[in-house]
């Protein structure tokens, strides 16, 4: 499961590039601007999309983000794509009639259209393996006479060769793997409104694991064929008129229902309580009426009354089949908000019929959560037995980060920092040290525990921000845990006896006894070509790196880098 919702991670960063995508090929349009260069500009991106995918999954997935994981992923990729070219064999009568130079000409267009609509789980295969292959091998040493290929160059090398078994792969079974996919996009098509009520309510019941990226995927970049272009997003921009079905759904939801069901729990909220959360139900509405971000607001009663989340996912489903039965079909390349619903009105059919739905939803998101809240006392924002978030949050020293880092229990308490787009992924040594209404005065939206060490922090479109302050502000020095979450001090403060911390268990032997032992590291982490390591006593280590790294510089008090690449 932990690596299931580590892929729905990684998928957000090459989907990240679609808005910018969509904009420019929007914008390029007879209809809007008509500049053709900025037309093509933005379809160069959607003509690449398995590339972005291979480089976006790749660089998530290595444990340090290194370039050398993105070029194993674009290595696996081309290699894959253009050797299954070469297998794949045309249906008899391609070329028939021309000239051999035509006919070989066309047989090739056939192959590259052919093996194109692979392009993003392609891209995905490879991404996966150039990530994996560097967590393996980035570290992995030659024979001496081979050095230059050893460490984080193998990568590239290793990720190819698995790029050749995957071409067969693909090549020989292209047949069946295409018969496949044309029989699961017929089904879903042939599904209509029963297929897309299910695809909503399972969109929407996903949220809470992630896993709805994953399911999106496959319907915005694999489903059905248009010219070539596969995907229901990807043939929207590509002018498919059948196309945006699995997308027009999300509009009356997300731009009136969910602003609607913020309004009710305002009213219902405690006269003494409207005041506190006023404010961040406005904010939350306005964010999912422009942009269709909604997760925050999913959160903040998805735990609290169940019961109408579950309302919310099946009228989703109603949407998604309702919007197909009127023959609406719109588009977005961000979420279903506002922005993309004005910038892709040109390109809808029917978008006008959101009018009259989405107060339609409104209405019945408003009624609904105010009865069922009044009905069964459901602790929605502002009626919590015990408001967890009182009180100010506190910052700590160095800011936003590292108040985040603080409540997550101490820098030595968090193993990996990730993001997507609405919420914090991370993985920590001991979740007892997580101070959750530490991190609701933060400005948490809700938290989630998929494993037994993983926590999921939602907090909106500032999650990637927030993470990346996070590690800038574990690289200035230690970091402790918030003082309700410290352990007893059964150490002194001077530190005379203290047990290791978070130290990364591959830090090799060498390295632990050039440090001075085990009992003289306070912690450990890996970074881009080095070790960061935080000392009991700096004097204790040993002048010489010895081979496992090429140097040791002190840049801080008790803080070394041991450079190793």
């Amino acid at each position: 499961m932990a690596t299931i919702q580590s892929l729905g991670r990684a998928l957000m960063l090459p989907i990240a590039v679609l808005p910018v995508a969509g904009l420019l090929l929007r914008l390029g349009q007879p209809d809007m601007l008509n500049i053709a260069f900025m037309a093509n500009a933005g379809n160069a991106i959607f003509d690449n999309l398995g590339l972005l995918f291979a480089v976006g999954v790749a660089t998530a997935f290595a444990r340090d983000g290194n370039g050398a994981a993105a070029l194993a992923g674009i290595t696996c990729y081309l290699v894959t794509i253009k050797g299954a070219e070469t297998l794949i064999v045309p249906p008899a009568g391609t070329g028939a009639g021309l000239v051999k130079d035509v006919a070989a000409t066309v047989e090739a267009a056939w192959r590259a259209k052919s093996v194109h609509r692979f392009d993003v789980p392609v891209g995905i295969v490879a991404g996966l393996i150039g990530g994996n292959f560097y967590n393996r091998f980035a570290t992995i040493k030659m024979p001496e006479y081979l050095a230059f290929f050893g460490g984080r160059r193998f990568v590239p090398i290793i990720s190819g060769i698995a790029g050749l078994g995957l071409a067969a792969l693909l090549g020989v079974a292209f047949g069946p793997v295409n018969t496949g996919i044309d029989a699961m996009s017929q089904g879903i098509v042939q599904a209509g409104g029963l297929g897309l009520f299910a695809f909503g309510v399972l969109n929407r019941l996903l949220v809470v694991t992630g896993l709805h990226h994953i399911l999106n995927t496959v319907a915005y970049f694999v489903v059905g064929d248009y010219h070539g272009k596969t995907g229901d997003l990807t043939r929207f921009f590509a002018g498919d008129p059948t196309a945006g079905a699995f997308m027009s759904g999300f509009f009356p939801v997300m731009m009136f229902g969910l602003p609607a069901a913020c309004l009710a729990m305002y009213h219902e909220a405690l006269p003494e309580r409207k005041k506190a959360v006023g404010g961040m139900l406005f904010s939350l509405a306005l964010m999912s009426f422009l942009t269709g971000v909604t997760e925050p607001i999913e959160f903040s009663f998805m735990f609290l009354a169940p019961v109408l989340y579950a309302f919310h996912a099946i009228l989703t489903g109603v949407s998604e089949a309702l919007m197909n039965a009127l023959g609406v079909r719109m588009g977005y390349t961000f979420s279903a908000g506002l922005f993309d619903y004005v910038i892709n009105f040109g390109k809808a059919t029917k978008p006008l019929m959101l009018l009259p739905i989405g107060a339609v939803y409104a209405l019945l998101y408003y009624a609904v959560f105010r009865f069922a809240i009044r009905r069964w006392n459901l602790q929605t924002p502002g009626r919590e037995v015990e408001a967890v978030a009182e009180g100010e949050a506190t910052e700590a020293a160095g800011g936003r980060g590292a108040s985040f880092v603080a409540a997550m229990g101490g820098s030595t308490n968090l193993s990996e920092i990730a993001a997507c787009t609405t919420r914090l992924r991370l993985i920590v040594v001991d979740p007892a040290q997580v101070d959750e209404p530490a991190l609701k005065r933060l400005g948490a939206r809700g938290i989630l525990r998929p494993s037994a060490s993983g926590v999921q922090v939602v907090l909106g479109p500032v999650a990637d921000t927030v993470a990346m302050e996070m590690r800038a502000a574990i690289e200035t020095g230690p970091i402790a845990a918030t003082a309700q979450r410290r352990a007893p001090a059964a150490i002194s403060s001077v530190q005379t006896a203290h047990a290791p911390v978070a130290v990364d268990a591959s830090l090799p032997d060498v390295l632990v006894r050039a440090m001075g032992g085990a009992d003289n590291i306070l912690s450990a982490s890996r970074h881009a070509g080095r070790w960061r390591v935080t000392l009991v006593d700096p004097s204790l280590q040993t002048a010489a790196p010895g081979e496992e790294a090429r140097a040791i510089a002190q840049v801080g008090p008790n803080i070394v880098h041991v450079l190793i690449d």
